[in-house]
């Protein structure tokens, strides 16, 4: 989004193409996207090989008449059969929208940006009935209840539907409402991390899990430890005067997951303590089983359920034989996804 953005406010058009649609096996998933230059290059992937071919062939056209398109590409029968590509076997619909170099363009993306950078939700409405007059595909941006770009071309009554409805929506779909066919696509990214310490196994869980699209937010109270010079690829840092103080200000929900790997027993214990009061989908803490079961029986002394004590994962990821910084961080952040992915 910021390349395409740059790319924008530098004097360049684009096309840009996002699979709305899928099915069968396919290389990637509904609302990935890539833009195409006017030289040919690509920015993104949306599957490579024949997939990318055919968008590169369809793109001219594009740019050529500043239109809006939504195609079906065909990854099986003899749409294939005579290439050495590899075959996914599946259909892909996606929709080619031309980006002018326009001030209302470059505003529209920055506020995209901007949402994506708070973490809060928001939600992409766009209208798969192409505009035959501005042949584009009309949109307007949700986030925090309010229009932040764009008109409502639905009614007032179907976004007081939508509204209790929108918390579910973690991945983007296309669905039909008053008699039209919409791509709503959340404009958030579905969790965020907040790692709680600032040692070598944070760093690593920073890196691995802001390569897989999550929001990481590092919490130290030692600011010579947490600060953008050791975690460049964090979303945020936060330095507390104290782990008792940590969860001030913070908004934590179901989305939110909880990385607990504090430079003491003593930390993760308060970390813990705090984290369990919260309505978190995910808490995790590294440690041994030793270490664990002594301070679950002391947070149950102290009034804590066991249905408490079963919401965390401890010891913390999956058990993949690893013992480097390195590894430990690939097992917590394929947790994270396995939570996130919904499966049990």
């Amino acid at each position: 989004m910021r390349t395409m953005n740059h790319l924008l406010a530098e004097g360049e058009d684009l096309v840009l193409a996002t699979i709305i649609s899928h099915a069968g096996s396919t290389p990637r998933s509904v609302g990935t996207k890539m833009a195409v230059r006017r030289n040919g290059t690509i920015v993104g992937t949306i599957g490579g090989g024949l997939v990318e071919a055919e968008i590169l062939k369809l793109a001219p056209e594009v740019f050529d008449t500043a239109r809006a398109q939504v195609k079906t590409i065909e990854l099986m029968g003899a749409t294939t059969a005579t290439t050495d590509q590899m075959i996914c076997g599946g259909r892909l619909m996606i929709m080619l929208e031309y980006l002018a170099t326009h001030p209302q363009t470059i505003r529209e993306i920055q506020d995209l940006i901007a949402v994506l950078q708070k973490g809060r939700k928001g939600y992409l409405i766009k209208s798969l009935q192409i505009d035959p007059e501005a042949g584009r595909a009309e949109s307007f941006l949700i986030h925090d209840g309010q229009i932040v770009f764009g008109r409502s071309f639905l009614s007032e009554s179907w976004l007081r539907d939508f509204a209790p409805e929108a918390d579910k929506i973690r991945t983007p779909f296309i669905m039909e409402a008053e008699n039209q066919r919409f791509f709503i696509e959340p404009t958030f990214v579905p969790g965020t991390v907040f790692i709680f310490g600032a040692g070598h196994v944070s760093q690593q869980v920073a890196e691995v899990a802001a390569l897989v699209k999550f929001r990481t937010v590092v919490l130290d109270d030692r600011e010579e430890f947490a600060n953008s010079q050791r975690f460049p690829k964090a979303d945020q840092i936060v330095v507390p005067s104290s782990f008792e103080q940590a969860f001030t200000g913070l908004e934590m929900d179901s989305d939110s997951y909880m990385v607990i790997v504090t430079r003491g027993h003593l930390h993760d214990k308060t970390v813990l303590e705090k984290a369990l009061r919260t309505k978190a989908g995910y808490i995790g803490m590294i440690g041994s089983r030793r270490k664990r079961d002594m301070l679950y029986q002391t947070l149950l002394s102290e009034g804590f359920t066991q249905e408490d004590i079963d919401r965390v994962h401890c010891p913390i990821g999956l058990n993949i034989g690893g013992d480097t910084p390195e590894e430990i961080a690939i097992s917590i952040v394929a947790e994270l996804i396995k939570v996130r992915s919904g499966i049990d």
